[in-house]
């Protein structure tokens, strides 16, 4: 029988998704072999979407060293913190979560889809997040899941080289639906001969140039507004966040441990929770999401403000959202609302047990 299209997305990595039936766990030896393989741009053409990711993430570090050692005041640094943990944040939410892989929204037209994939400083490749994060949600937290927790933090750090690029064997067919799934980014995709000579949707050339013009845009509209020094806080800063974003899902499903709680956590098929500081700087509620992930918000309850939201409601009011998919009330009709009934019915039902013993002893 024909394996599901997201079960053969990804290319395998040399130990395995599974080992004699279960979770391959390579150790970090084994995991550091395979991502210099992986990394190996000279070796293997194939491997330069992975090459990529890592050497746009380190260019930003210049960046940081030059506001460190020249610019560096406090009201800058905050100011860095805030653009890399909550914009560019917000953004990817946003961009490469919510429209890109689930399309909880739709744009009205190209122009204001192209607009907001640009609104930050490109960091991570479409084609690297959404695939894989396609496959994440299929397979959360079991094998074949590129990020698995439960196979340790380097295994979910290195996972954009190691374990979410495309496969390199599709065929015609599958390559076909492998590009539907990103297609509506505006990303231009690959010919069938293109992939197989890359081994990617995207085409080196175009990755690279939007990269370059992204990166020469933004850092002259920060230059306008504070000079070298507000540019190069807030280009260094944005390395904190693409290093600290690769151990992102390992945080999010509690480093492979069961930490759910009753009336926080509702989604019980995978270890996912909702942490304080994604949901407040990001919205990023990351249970209350994997529950309804198409849906354009994730902060359901009073206490769970959800900025990537505001964000896209904000954007709606300027035209350039046309509709949405929101499942807050359908999360209190088949969760909240029950777990509170139950809650109630579990409380009444001690007090009335409670009642004839407190009889007994008056």
């Amino acid at each position: 029988m024909a394996q599901p299209l997201l079960a053969r997305a990804l290319q395998e990595p040399v130990y395995g998704w599974t080992k004699d039936g279960v979770l391959s766990k390579p150790t970090n030896a084994e995991i550091m072999r395979a991502w210099r393989t992986r990394m190996n741009f000279f070796a293997d053409r194939k491997t330069w979407l992975a090459f990529t990711g890592w050497f746009w993430t380190l260019a930003l570090i210049p960046f940081g060293v030059v506001f460190l050692t020249k610019y560096f005041s406090w009201t800058l640094m905050l100011a860095g913190f805030l653009y890399a943990m909550v914009w560019i944040g917000t953004h990817g939410t946003v961009w490469l979560h919510r429209y890109s892989t689930h399309r909880a929204f739709t744009f009205r037209n190209g122009f204001y889809r192209a607009l907001c994939r640009e609104l930050s400083i490109k960091i991570v490749p479409e084609e690297t997040y959404v695939v894989s994060h396609q496959v994440h949600h299929a397979y959360s937290d079991q094998p074949g899941d590129p990020y698995n927790p439960t196979a340790g933090w380097l295994y979910c750090f290195l996972a954009a080289e190691l374990h979410q690029p495309i496969n390199k064997t599709l065929t015609p067919k599958e390559y076909e639906q492998v590009v539907g799934l990103v297609a509506h980014t505006g990303l231009k995709p690959n010919s069938y001969a293109q992939y197989q000579h890359w081994g990617s949707i995207a085409h080196p050339a175009r990755t690279w140039a939007h990269f370059a013009l992204n990166w020469a845009a933004w850092y002259g509209i920060f230059y306008l507004l504070g000079g070298h020094a507000l540019a190069t806080a807030l280009f260094g800063w944005a390395a904190v966040w693409g290093i600290g974003i690769r151990a992102h899902n390992y945080d999010l499903h509690a480093g492979g441990k069961d930490k759910r709680r009753d009336g926080i956590e509702f989604d019980r098929r995978n270890q996912s929770i909702n942490q304080f500081w994604p949901g407040i700087v990001a919205g990023e509620w990351h249970n209350n999401h994997h529950l309804f992930p198409n849906s354009v918000r994730a902060g359901f309850l009073w206490w769970q403000p959800d900025i990537s939201f505001a964000f896209i409601r904000f954007y709606r009011l300027l035209g350039g959202v046309t509709a949405w998919r929101d499942f807050k009330d359908k999360f209190f009709e088949r969760h909240y609302e029950p777990y509170l009934a139950a809650k109630l019915a579990a409380e009444q039902a001690s007090q009335a047990e409670a009642r004839p013993d407190d009889a007994r002893a008056a």
